[in-house]
């Protein structure tokens, strides 16, 4: 038999009949007792946060969860509904599409900010990182939220309170400011915080590898694509496309 029940092995959960543990806690004890983000690092760590951590992840996983029907996942998730898809392969279709582009960029500052970490020199770092991925930095600048993005200012605020009540010490937050100081310099205008810049400061914080900043976010944006997919379904239509019909492509064809 050990050749069946050492195929696979796991620290994350041990199960029988009439009992469950995940990372040692009795399933029942947790029931009730801890925050659904407390229960998010236990299961990624396999230790629980203090309160000011699991309050510091929450308040990153708060102010991810949506960002309007402009943003591909949630476009996606809409538009599988309207084509019948169940609300899991709606949310499914639009998790697929948080890769390096839209959604990786979380991942990418917090890779940027520990090397950074590591090496001490921010304009070093940064002119390594736009020699090897081109000019484009993660976590800085947006598209839409000019002057700033309104949820960066409030996490920054939040993981500074945090450093005060020692749930973290603070680096990784001077580390993003650094490098927005570096940026407003070189290019002659700032170039504030974004979300993903933000909240890749929490999770560098909070001691989260670089991957898995991306996989929080998943997590976070899953309720708002949860939401839009409720919503389509309710509104209805069918096979809804990423324009009204009457706006048509441009061909360059022949």
């Amino acid at each position: 038999m050990s050749d069946v029940s050492d195929w696979w092995s796991t620290a994350i959960i041990d199960m029988e009949p009439g009992r469950i543990a995940l990372r040692g806690h009795p399933i029942q004890d947790l029931i009730g007792n801890i925050s659904f983000p407390a229960m998010i690092w236990l299961m990624l760590r396999g230790t629980l946060p203090t309160e000011p951590q699991a309050r510091l992840l929450e308040a990153a996983l708060v102010s991810a969860v949506d960002h309007g029907p402009q943003a591909p996942s949630i476009a996606t998730a809409r538009m599988a509904v309207t084509c019948g898809a169940s609300l899991n392969q709606a949310m499914a279709s639009a998790v697929n599409l948080l890769d390096d582009v839209h959604g990786g960029a979380g991942e990418q500052a917090v890779e940027l900010y520990q090397r950074i970490d590591a090496s001490g020199d921010v304009a070093a770092e940064i002119s390594r990182w736009q020699d090897e991925r081109g000019k484009y930095l993660p976590g800085f600048g947006h598209r839409f939220h000019k002057p700033t993005d309104p949820r960066a200012p409030r996490l920054m605020a939040l993981v500074r309170d945090a450093a005060a009540a020692g749930a973290c010490d603070g680096r990784f937050a001077e580390i993003g400011e650094a490098v927005e100081r570096h940026l407003a310099t070189a290019r002659g205008k700032p170039v504030p915080m974004n979300i993903d810049g933000a909240t890749a400061v929490i999770y560098a914080e909070l001691g989260f590898a670089a991957p898995l900043a991306r996989g929080l976010f998943c997590l976070s944006r899953s309720v708002g694509i949860l939401a839009h997919a409720w919503e389509q379904t309710e509104q209805g239509g069918r096979n809804k496309g990423p324009t009204p019909p009457a706006y048509r492509w441009t061909y360059t064809g022949g």
